[in-house]
């Protein structure tokens, strides 16, 4: 019993992120939906919720890997999930200027954090009503009815919001990372062994895209404990070491899959085979075999986390949804397809269960995987991805890559998408040598399961593994520059590849009679890239002093006051910022099309509207001049710092500068002196 302990510890830590996750998630989203979204309630309701969750799923004994586990590997997992989150703690980022998606989270957090309810009041009667030239949303926020609703699902924002509570908003982003460390670790231990979980998490931990996504308000975090927490649960439900499935550690396991798409709509396209193999699992279970008893559970844990995710998508977040109609509709297409089949599937499990694969279907397999991968990393060599600009954001990214290309003294295209080279941005961030043997692990595994079903355990990680890779590596579908496109490679595709990799070191340690300089340099050739990589950007933390710089500025907006914001760049950056965080009614002034700047008579109109509903009408801008015709410029945001480097075809390795401003003129007329600023 003694030496099961900490096995049992590593299990145990390895999937309470996830479950602790998935509680409070389930708590939250009612509230939220009920408009009590509040740190009381919260509290009251998610704290049980997580802890009745994490009880639920890591009181029994686990099996595999996890039981050959030693004390000092659940120390150094630990020590290095702790590392992770103090480094990132103290370089996070302060991405509150909505210029990128952290932003957006990070002012979705915020209003949550303080108001609890959704949509977002933008208080009209604050300008004397409604009017046509009154632009209440902005980049990241969408006008409904009721207000403007945020862009994204709200599972990140929901687990932000104690961060904000606390106040230390910029820390929950480190403290997820560090959880998702001691997940993918869990992983490793679970499917290669417990020797490779502390090389796993060191391997993990200091890719550059887990860095990134760990020090700002980002997504991809928890969709990977949510993701890589299922599998880990997954294997526990059917490795018990009495080699009976557990029911209830399967139900978990598919509540935790469904509820990725709680926190990303991408999570849909990720637990496709999820759905798969529950309806393998459920024709087992028709053929009398034990493990198939595990299918009706995790197909309803499925159901239920998947269901509530689309549930939250339809109410709070229906515009998004409508913004990615062309690739939400394919993918709920592709969702419906993958039902039918697996329906199809399950009914003629009897038939299908007399067929057996031919016998060069194991070798064909494992071939297919390496040429697969081969073809991909070789795509730049024949094929450049291009795409003309049709839409509106399609223009806008034409026009960011061309700015970027300059800056960067290449040739200018703006048509250029450069995913032909994503499978070198995984070389990039894992590191050739990890590439290489996560390959090979690929195709043994392929081999031996198309060959006779064993390890049974990993046909579920190798087909979410498999399939979120190829499916992101052909199409990417994001502003390609780095290191902002890496978040792509962050829930499934790099701990993906690290847990293969680790699975590949342990086969070659096998190989090779357990020669211990070979497992050492190979150790070595794992951890080293990756680190190499990373270095130039590290100790490096961007876009700080946002906080202090949004402080400022709102303790310098007039008491009663109502923005008019008159200039493009400042309407996208500060118009939530001003409305969510300064908790003063916010609006941009409609511009004519292709022009910067509102025009001035429609300015003094609706400034003129707002002195009649009793309020100070102040204009704000990026320049001092634009605000100057209105009545005298102050200065309101100054910040200079740094932000990520734009790189297109070699890893970033350095910042670059970074530069806002804003201006604020009250407009005169206004009796200013009444009431010159506004306590924050």
């Amino acid at each position: 019993m003694e030496r099961l302990l900490p096995g049992r510890a590593l299990a145990a830590l390895s999937v309470a992120p996830a479950l602790a996750v998935a509680g409070w998630l389930l708590a939250g989203l009612p509230l939220l939906l009920l408009g009590r979204f509040a740190p009381l309630p919260a509290l009251l309701l998610g704290l049980p919720a997580a802890a009745l969750l994490t009880w639920a799923g890591t009181r029994a004994r686990p099996g595999g890997g996890t039981a050959e586990t030693a004390w000092w590997q659940v120390a150094a997992v630990t020590m290095i999930a702790v590392a992770s989150g103090v480094f990132n703690a103290l370089l996070h980022s302060e991405q509150l200027a909505v210029r990128r998606d952290p932003a957006t989270y990070a002012q979705y957090t915020a209003w949550i954090a303080r108001h609890g309810a959704l949509p977002i009041d933008v208080r009209p009667e604050a300008f004397g009503g409604t009017d046509p030239a009154l632009v209440f949303n902005s980049v990241g926020f969408y006008r409904v009815d009721g207000g403007v609703a945020p862009q994204f699902m709200p599972g990140a924002p929901m687990l932000f919001a104690p961060g904000d509570w606390l106040g230390a908003p910029f820390v929950m982003p480190a403290v997820l990372g560090a959880l998702a460390v001691l997940t993918v670790a869990g992983v490793t231990a679970r499917l290669a062994g417990a020797r490779w979980a502390t090389v796993a998490a060191a391997a993990f931990a200091v890719s550059l895209p887990i860095l990134y996504t760990s020090r700002t308000t980002f997504s991809e975090i928890p969709s990977l404990i949510l993701l890589f927490g299922g599998l880990a649960l997954t294997y526990d439900a059917l490795e018990r070491p009495d080699g009976r499935p557990g029911w209830l550690r399967g139900l978990l396991a598919g509540l935790v899959f469904g509820l990725a798409v709680l926190v990303r709509i991408d999570g849909l396209r990720d637990v496709l085979p999820v759905l798969a193999f529950a309806g393998l699992l459920v024709a087992m279970r028709r053929a009398g075999r034990a493990r198939g008893a595990l299918g009706p559970p995790l197909l309803a844990g499925l159901a239920a986390g998947a269901g509530l995710g689309m549930l939250a998508a339809y109410l709070l977040s229906r515009s998004y949804l409508n913004y990615l109609s062309g690739s939400v509709r394919p993918l709920l297409l592709i969702c419906a397809a993958v039902l039918a089949l697996t329906a199809a599937g399950t009914a003629a499990a009897p038939l299908l269960a007399r067929l057996s694969a031919p016998r060069w279907a194991p070798a064909a397999g494992a071939g297919l995987v390496v040429l697969l991968m081969a073809a991909l990393y070789a795509r730049p060599w024949f094929q450049t991805v291009t795409r003309d600009p049709v839409t509106g954001d399609d223009r806008r990214t034409f026009e960011m890559i061309e700015a970027i290309q300059r800056a960067n003294g290449m040739p200018v295209d703006g048509r250029r998408l450069y995913f032909e080279q994503s499978l070198h941005w995984v070389a990039w961030y894992v590191g050739l040598p990890a590439l290489v043997l996560a390959t090979l692990a690929a195709a043994l595994l392929a081999r031996r399961l198309l060959r006779d079903g064993t390890p049974f355990a990993w046909l579920l990680p190798l087909a979410v593994i498999g399939w979120t890779t190829v499916t992101t590596l052909v199409r990417p579908e994001i502003t390609p520059d780095h290191p902002w496109a890496a978040r792509r490679l962050v829930p499934v595709v790099i701990p993906g590849l690290v847990v293969l990799a680790a699975y590949g070191l342990d086969r070659l340690r096998a190989w090779t009679g357990g020669r211990r300089w070979v497992s050492a340099l190979a150790v070595v050739a794992v951890l080293v890239p990756p680190a190499v990589t990373s270095i130039g950007t590290a100790f490096t933390p961007v876009e700080r002093g946002e906080a202090a710089a949004v402080a400022a500025m709102c303790a310098r907006l007039p008491e009663r006051a109502s923005v008019l914001i008159v200039e493009r760049v400042t309407a996208d950056r500060f118009t939530q910022v001003v409305r969510g965080m300064c908790d003063v009614p916010a609006a941009s002034v409609r511009r004519p099309a292709g022009v910067d700047v509102a025009r001035d008579d429609e300015t003094r109109r609706l400034a003129e509207r707002v002195r009649a509903a009793g309020r100070v009408p102040v204009v704000l801008a990026a320049e001092a001049d634009q605000v100057a015709r209105y009545g005298t410029p102050v200065q309101v945001f100054a910040l200079t710092a740094r932000q990520d480097e734009r790189s297109l075809v070699s890893p970033p390795d350095g910042t670059w500068s970074l530069g806002m401003n804003a201006w604020m003129a009250v407009v005169e007329g206004t009796d200013v002196h009444a009431s010159p600023g506004r306590a924050q």
